[in-house]
């Protein structure tokens, strides 16, 4: 496959991906203090590709299915190792991968019934979504760097549990009244570029 400049954002998002090795490696090991340095890589290498596709219209097909998978890897993943190590709540972590198969499951049959559409976000997801990342950089902070209070984790918590809740219903009352209606909207018809 011939490299051009359009071909930017996913290079740096495969990196990203690359990226979820070593940071693996040192949350396993503990080492918090790296583990932190590898995650804010990662998020800025998120914000420069986002930042380059939209600006130079460096878009394509493939790049709007990786950016978000890398995205999703690189939050649960790190959750699942802090929860592993008793630093997440398990009940927290299982209720966001059963929110994300859920959402997961419901677009692999909405795309069954309509094929390709787009699906964008909303924002009760978008804020779910910050205040996990939030969370997990905050705890990476608190865990290599200094203490914070316990109560900053506790809100978060409860935040998140709330923006789960939110965000799911939301989804399902408004994916799933299009998919029982008898027309697919015109406007889910569109391929959806990153």
């Amino acid at each position: 496959m011939k490299l051009t400049r359009r071909s930017i954002p996913n290079i740096i998002t495969s990196i990203r991906l690359f990226l979820l090795i070593p940071l693996s490696f040192y949350l396993s090991k503990e080492d918090y203090t790296t583990a932190l340095y590898i995650f804010f890589i990662a998020g800025f290498s998120d914000a420069l590709d986002g930042y380059l596709a939209k600006k130079y219209n460096w878009t394509s097909h493939f790049g709007s299915v990786l950016d978000p998978l890398a995205d999703k890897a690189l939050l649960v993943i790190s959750m699942a190792i802090l929860t592993l190590n008793s630093k997440i709540d398990f009940l927290l972590f299982s209720l966001v991968v059963i929110r994300d198969v859920y959402i997961v499951f419901g677009a692999y049959l909405y795309h069954r019934k309509f094929g390709k559409y787009q699906m964008k976000p909303s924002i009760y997801s978008k804020l779910n979504t910050f205040f996990q990342i939030s969370m997990v950089t905050l705890l990476l902070l608190s865990l290599g760097y200094q203490n914070l209070s316990t109560s900053i984790f506790i809100t978060f918590n409860w935040i998140i549990y709330l923006t789960l809740f939110i965000s799911t219903l939301h989804y399902t009352i408004i994916w799933g009244g299009r998919y029982f209606s008898k027309n697919s909207p015109s406007e889910l018809r569109q391929h959806s570029d990153k």
